[in-house]
């Protein structure tokens, strides 16, 4: 029997999602996964990297990136299997650049991608451009703008990095003391049960039962509460006003600021976001015995505060797969603003925008008239181009930047998951899906797709396609969506 290329596994499936074409599909997953794990050693004899392996295990009941789940009656994510593909690399045969412009240029060339389009295709194995038109050009990347802030976050903090959330004693004459909740920037903080938990966000029913403790073992039964968002600077709201898709950028959060039980998309937001979190944190003290005097205001903490309990969030690793897949605004930001203290920039948008810059420059990567004005991509100021965007994910393919791996695990699975869950469904570009992994993004006349494929000769490509002024969303994402389908099918030789 004929060995199988990776497209034809899902040949006859793509409407239907079938059992057949999920093992397929998982068959090239764990190919890719395979090729990032070899690329990132030192690996067993398997060709499975030592540390994903142990990481893998104990993260048995959640999965490894952190793809959430889809909506009701979409399909489950298929059982662990052995590699049954050879890793995508270099020994696989790579599309040429004319089959690769034959098959891409009429595409491009749809009125309904708008009146600028511009795309770039790259082999990640040797990091040539293998496609290109008017790549260099800086267009608005919409939400393609959080690959950047993943790459210069991963880059500059660290992949292992944790966000702290603290309470310090400051202990005045006459009275049990000032306790203060310190913000540090965790926008995961959860305030919600833990059977409410799916991510293992740091807990502030944690961080009450450990405060609690603490206070009770020096004989404190009460305490005036505060709350220190002193971490960060400049103004708090974005600069698109108050809007349901991110809530005031500020260093103490519970919970995204959600005014509901969502855990992604958009959705009214607490009006003060530090104070809401510090009301809930003093109703879990009370809960615990600690009893608070009046409500919560704001304070500073100085530098001789009694430090009295802490909890952490997810690493970075985590919570760059977490912004990837469901775009999350608010992880973004925060993840933004970490850089800017790594990068010893102003705590604030501006500061924020320039350590983004600063830290991929450090990495040479084609800057050109590159402009981060965020880190969600939400403001229509930033700019970068498909030559940029492609240069980051062929970083973070690199054998030689194994911490920007979390880049490629945390991108959206089409028709699978996070922000392409709902794509790919229709026939021409349905053939895409659980083959292409990509980064959306969506503003008013701009649409933008990022990501990577393992072609049907089983060659690791990235590829960036942005447009603007497309007359409509729904057929603009869909031509987009072709063209990634057609990468992903085409031995282009």
């Amino acid at each position: 029997m004929p060995e199988l290329k990776a497209s034809q596994l899902v040949t006859g499936v793509a409407k239907t999602k079938t059992k057949q074409f999920t093992v397929g599909a998982t068959a090239v997953g764990v190919a890719f996964a395979a090729l990032v794990a070899v690329a990132t050693g030192p690996w067993d004899s398997s060709g499975q990297r030592k540390a994903e392996a142990h990481r893998a295990a104990s993260r048995e009941a959640g999965g490894g990136a952190d793809h959430g789940r889809t909506q009701a009656g979409a399909p489950s994510a298929a059982p662990s299997a052995p590699a049954v593909l050879a890793a995508p690399g270099a020994s696989a045969p790579g599309p040429t650049k004319r089959a690769l412009a034959d098959v891409l240029d009429p595409l491009l060339g749809d009125a309904s991608l708008g009146s600028r389009r511009t795309a770039a295709v790259v082999d990640a194995a040797t990091g040539k451009r293998l496609y290109g038109k008017s790549a260099g050009d800086a267009l608005t990347p919409a939400s393609t703008t959080k690959l950047a802030t993943a790459v210069a976050a991963l880059s500059a903090a660290g992949p292992d990095h944790r966000i702290a959330t603290r309470t310090v004693l400051e202990k005045g004459s006459g009275d049990s003391g000032e306790l203060i909740l310190v913000g540090g920037g965790d926008p995961t903080l959860t305030a919600r049960p833990d059977k409410d938990n799916p991510y293992g966000a740091a807990s502030l029913r944690t961080l009450a039962d450990k405060t609690a403790k603490s206070l009770r073992a020096d004989g404190i039964g009460e305490v005036t509460l505060s709350y220190d968002t002193s971490l960060y600077a400049g103004p708090s709201l974005h600069p698109i006003g108050v809007n349901d898709n991110l809530a005031q950028v500020t260093a103490l959060m519970a919970d995204e600021a959600r005014t509901d039980d969502s855990n992604k998309g958009p959705t009214p937001r607490a009006a003060d976001p530090a104070a809401s979190a510090a009301q809930k944190f003093a109703d879990l003290l009370k809960d615990r015995g600690i009893k608070t005097k009046g409500d919560p205001g704001p304070s500073k903490a100085s530098g001789q505060a009694q430090d009295v309990a802490k909890v952490e969030s997810p690493p970075l690793s985590a919570l760059v797969e977490r912004m990837l897949t469901n775009s999350d605004n608010d992880i973004a930001e925060a993840l933004a603003r970490q850089t800017a203290i790594a990068a010893d920039e102003s705590h604030d948008f501006d500061g924020a925008g320039k350590a983004i810059k600063k830290e991929l420059g450090k990495l040479g990567l084609p800057l050109g008239d590159a402009h981060f004005a965020d880190g969600s991509g939400l403001d229509r100021t930033d700019k970068a181009s498909a030559d940029l965007l492609t240069s980051l994910l062929a970083k973070a393919a690199d054998p030689a930047g194994p911490k920007l791996r979390s880049l490629l695990t945390g991108l959206p699975v089409a028709g699978f998951t996070g922000t392409l869950a709902n794509r790919y469904e229709g026939d021409a570009d349905a053939s895409g899906t659980g083959l292409v992994r990509a980064k959306t993004g969506t503003l008013t006349g701009v649409n933008t797709l990022a990501g990577t494929v393992v072609d049907a000769d089983g060659r690791l490509l990235v590829f960036a396609f942005m447009t603007e002024g497309a007359p409509g969303p729904q057929t603009a994402q869909a031509g987009l969506d072709r063209l990634a389908s057609s990468v992903a099918n085409c031995g282009c030789r």
